[in-house]
Order: C-alpha cells, then structure tokens, then sequence
C-alpha cells in the first residue's frame, strides 16, 4: 500500500457537492451513513487524488483551501468558464466549491 493524505472538507449536502467534484473530474467511490438520515461522509476520487466529503460539523471547517496538481488545467478552466494565469509554481485557476472551499487546481511549471 503507498501512503498519501486525504483531505477532509466540510460540505452541506453530499449529493450537491459531488456533482459540482463530478465536473472536476473527480468520481464517487463510497457513501457512509451511521444511520439512515444522519450526515453522510463520502469519498470521491480522480485518479490517484481522494477527498473526503463530510457533512458531520465537527469534521473540517469551511472554507478550507486544497491544492490540487493536475496535468491540463486550461481542460478545467474551460470546464468552469475561467481564466487560468501563471505563478511561479504553476499556471493556475482557483475555484470555490458549493460550501466555499477552496480548491488551488494547477498545472506545475517547468
């Protein structure tokens, strides 16, 4: 097994935010619920990248930044009407999320 992190994010509705992690490429892996009607917490993946989704409050607060690497951002700018701009680490677009995370998605510089 290879080690990584996997972000936790606080979102509000689970069904809402995977649809909008969907556009980024991202897919649903697995939904857990202790019962029927309680918070969801749900993991969704685009390729090697995880995250955790949580709709439990004490989980992770809102309005947490993720950098995302990915290897063609301008693909993702289109996608969501941006315009990508160069850093010194990378050519880069910001997003927020449905619940105000923010995600740091670029492409490294060379």
């Amino acid at each position: 097994m290879d080690e990584d992190v996997v972000p936790v994010l606080r979102v509000e509705d689970a069904a809402t935010a995977v649809a909008w992690y969907e556009r980024l490429g991202f897919a649903k892996q697995w939904e857990h619920r202790f019962a029927p009607g309680l918070p969801a917490f749900v993991e969704v993946a685009r390729g090697g990248v995880r995250l955790f989704l949580s709709e439990h409050k004490g989980d992770a607060r809102p309005d947490t930044p993720v950098h995302l690497r990915v290897r063609d951002v301008e693909a993702i700018a289109s996608e969501f009407g941006v315009q990508a701009r160069d850093a010194p680490w990378a050519r880069e677009i910001e997003l927020h999320g449905p619940d105000g995370n923010r995600l740091r998605i670029g492409t490294p510089a060379e």
